[in-house]
């Protein structure tokens, strides 16, 4: 029917593979390096903070992975997502463009990122373990992680960033009903938390220091393991779920897109649609655009340095190759707490080294008028992380509108901002200014960069 609004797969058509963009890319990705020896890691050097499974499928560049029986079945609470057409938003805009978004928003956590905390627990579970210890910024991968312990019996710590732990508590308190134990970072339970509130007992935290965290709890305790929600390739592989069903979809609407876009902090929900679409254009299919888009207050693609960069602020992890801001940049504390990172994912960080995608930078106040344009139009208001996407995606209609062409945009409509109110309360009274980052904060923190031929 050609005004159909909705592309809705059945249970049985839940993809049964992964796709490994690590098979496609035309150049190897740089080697992921030993914090200490500066050596490429093996899987010995990872073991204490995963599973095996995992750091396997960290590694592999085989095209498709299989996803396990049990986690496909939890899978089916939620997924298929729905491809959604943005017929309201369109005529609002009076664009001859067609815009699509998959909606995320559906998973019992709201947004996409039990995609991959269902996997991790499971996988964790299956190798004995009990206890998991993350980190989270504005709650959306604390909570489906606390989802998915709960779901298999796995007790889960989160340390979330302050700003976010003051500003989201109806995020902590759904960590918390999930059985979660949530502990706002900078902490006192870390050598890594206390020497940072030596320095500064009012520290807003970041990501970097969050994830400095968990990652000690996880290395000094042989009976917990670590969880990321975003940034690694296993966690790129296990959101690519949400771009295998966008294809069918699109077969559905018999329709193709020409734009396809995700916002940006981390690179997990931007990979979940971008990569099989990628993969495809890699094996001889027809071109794309790819856009991720990022906060311009933590400009990581549009700004940083593409160099090996630890993943914390504490340089507990391993070195990895990426588009970085320095370890020890402290962005200022914005609204959208899951794209306050200093890093971006290798696997992105490679893709957009090689030219295969773009990327654009956007203040809080410009996103959050998208977000409640979009909100009037189609009735789902968009988690912060959400309307730099939702933003990106209405400016590219108004450029086909301008230019006359009837392209085809989707986007990722990652999670909705149920949790977020308050955001929107801010930008309605006029308190939510756009932030800036300290142009010399960031200098000093490129410049301490390790010291690591490229």
């Amino acid at each position: 029917m050609s005004d159909q609004v909705k592309y809705v797969l059945d249970e049985d058509q839940i993809p049964k593979a992964w796709y490994n963009l690590n098979a496609d890319f035309p150049k190897p990705m740089p080697a992921v390096l030993h914090p200490g020896t500066h050596q490429p890691i093996g899987p010995s050097d990872l073991e204490p903070l995963f599973p095996m499974n995992l750091i396997l499928q960290e590694v592999s560049t085989e095209r498709y992975i299989e996803i396990p029986d049990p986690v496909r079945d939890v899978f089916r609470m939620w997924r298929p997502s729905p491809l959604i057409r943005a017929r309201r938003l369109e005529r609002l805009l009076d664009t001859p463009a067609k815009i699509y978004f998959k909606y995320e928003g559906v998973s019992p956590a709201g947004s996409h990122k039990p995609n991959t905390a269902v996997p991790q627990a499971w996988y964790n579970k299956e190798a004995g373990i009990k206890r998991l210890s993350t980190e989270t910024g504005a709650g959306q991968w604390g909570s489906s992680l606390a989802f998915a312990g709960s779901l298999f019996g796995i007790d889960v710590t989160v340390f979330q960033v302050r700003v976010s732990y003051d500003q989201k508590p109806y995020r902590r308190a759904l960590m918390e009903t999930y059985g979660a134990r949530c502990v706002a970072s900078p902490s006192n339970e870390t050598e890594a938390g206390r020497a940072v509130l030596a320095k500064d007992p009012n520290s807003p935290g970041s990501l970097g220091m969050a994830i400095s965290e968990a990652v000690e709890i996880a290395a000094k305790d042989p009976g917990v393991k670590y969880a990321l929600g975003s940034v690694l390739n296993h966690v790129m592989l296990h959101q690519t779920i949400i771009g295998e069903e966008t294809i069918r979809q699109f077969e559905l609407a018999n329709d193709d897109p020409d734009v396809v876009i995700g916002c940006a902090g981390g690179g997990s929900n931007f990979a979940g649609l971008c990569f099989p679409y990628l993969g495809l254009q890699l094996r001889g299919g027809r071109s794309r655009r790819f856009i991720a888009v990022e906060p311009a207050a933590c400009p990581t693609l549009t700004r940083g340095k593409y160099a090996y960069d630890f993943g914390d602020t504490a340089h507990l992890t391993p070195l990895m190759k990426m588009h970085t801001l320095g370890s020890t940049f402290m962005p200022p504390g914005f609204h959208a707490g899951g794209l306050r990172y200093h890093g971006m994912s290798a696997m992105v960080s490679h893709a957009y080294e090689l030219g295969l995608i773009e990327a654009r930078s956007y203040q809080q106040r410009g996103c959050f008028e998208a977000g409640v344009q979009f909100a009037r139009a189609e009735g789902i208001v968009p988690a912060p992380e959400s309307t730099h996407a939702v933003r990106c995606a209405i400016d590219e209609a108004l450029r086909c509108k301008a230019e006359g062409k009837a392209e085809t945009i989707v986007f990722n409509l990652s999670g909705h901002g149920h949790f977020d109110m308050q955001a929107y309360i801010n930008f309605f009274e006029g308190k939510l200014v756009d932030l800036d980052y300290d142009e010399a904060a960031l200098a000093q923190s490129l410049a301490d960069l390790p010291n690591i031929a490229a």
